[in-house]
């Protein structure tokens, strides 16, 4: 396939995304600004306080972050400025935020896919939600700490702030999907470019070696580092095929679906919150530092863990049907 054909190729299937969002993130953000007008979110702000106040963000970023896990990333995006002000918020306070969203995401869909290739859905959801809550708290913690990223947030790009009246919020959200689909269709060409000149593929074969170290190894690497960058539709789902034949085991699977969980679609998605203001080191580099050692310490558990109590609690068959990957192109949106 040539260039200029994946190109095309990308923009038409970047541009389905794009209408996926659009009929999910509207009715979201409508609803979000009319409650927050009629003051149901401050009402219900209190029911997430105690695990905002445990990291030290507002309690309004509590709805954000509900939002993130059920639709994704960009269903996050339009909320986080509409529920709290920019000016209200510190560098910290959005970097810790991003860490909570980066981790666990889109998880009906993700961890559907996830799923379908062997792992347990309960387990893998808990240890991607568990995870973000612990790197978000550590964060919290040792900024706090050392006052790093106190500093007033000043972001590149605000998708939705408050505003004055409906017709200022409705050109706002206008805004904010122009913007968004300008930086979608950025993301995906951008990738394009990465693949034809052989710099993703670089970038994947000088993962191997730490991938071998954590546990995760053979044909595994590979399909992990996909994930890495390319999202779970990509790796998780060619790990699917892979589950069938039998070409993978089981372990090498599930260890390779919670690192995915941890750390995918790095490219994009750090992007994404970088434009918010999120500190690149990290939402990035520490990321996947709380990454490699959390999945290092899942192998060692995994290597004390008898075969029947593995498959009984965190290991089924890969789903016999390949339905599950009709949703994949859509998963990391």
């Amino acid at each position: 396939m040539s260039f200029v054909t994946s190109v095309a190729r990308e923009t038409r299937e970047t541009i389905g995304i794009y209408w996926l969002l659009v009929r999910i993130m509207v009715p979201i953000t409508i609803l979000a600004e009319l409650l927050s007008r009629l003051g149901a979110i401050e009402a219900v702000a209190p029911a997430f306080a105690p695990v905002m106040h445990a990291l030290g963000l507002p309690a309004e970023l509590g709805l954000a972050w509900l939002t993130g896990m059920l639709v994704g990333i960009w269903g996050a995006v339009p909320l986080i400025f509409t529920l709290v002000p920019a000016g209200a918020m510190s560098v910290a306070d959005i970097t810790v935020f991003s860490a909570l969203i980066l981790f666990a995401h889109g998880l009906p869909i993700e961890q559907k896919i996830i799923r379908a290739a062997g792992p347990a859905m309960a387990v893998t959801t808990l240890l991607r939600i568990a995870g973000g809550l612990l790197y978000a708290f550590l964060l919290h913690r040792l900024l706090a700490a050392t006052g790093w990223l106190s500093s007033p947030l000043d972001p590149v790009w605000i998708p939705m702030s408050e505003t004055q009246g409906w017709i200022e919020f409705l050109f706002g959200l206008a805004e904010s999907l122009a913007w968004m689909f300008v930086i979608l269709l950025g993301l995906s060409l951008g990738l394009q470019v990465l693949k034809a000149t052989g710099l993703l593929g670089l970038m994947m074969k000088t993962l191997s070696p730490l991938l071998r170290l954590v546990g995760i190894k053979g044909e595994a690497e590979h399909l992990t580092a996909i994930g890495l960058f390319l999202g779970i539709s990509y790796g998780a789902g060619l790990l699917i095929r892979e589950a069938r034949s039998g070409a993978i085991s089981p372990r090498q699977i599930f260890l390779s679906c919670v690192f995915m969980g941890f750390a995918h679609s790095v490219i994009e998605d750090t992007l994404i919150v970088m434009a918010l203001g999120a500190d690149i080191f990290v939402v990035l580099v520490g990321r996947l530092i709380f990454a490699f050692a959390a999945i290092a310490a899942v192998a060692v558990m995994l290597r004390g863990l008898p075969e029947e109590t593995f498959h009984r609690w965190m290991f089924r068959s890969a789903a016999p049907s390949g339905a599950d990957r009709s949703i994949a192109d859509t998963a990391d949106a």
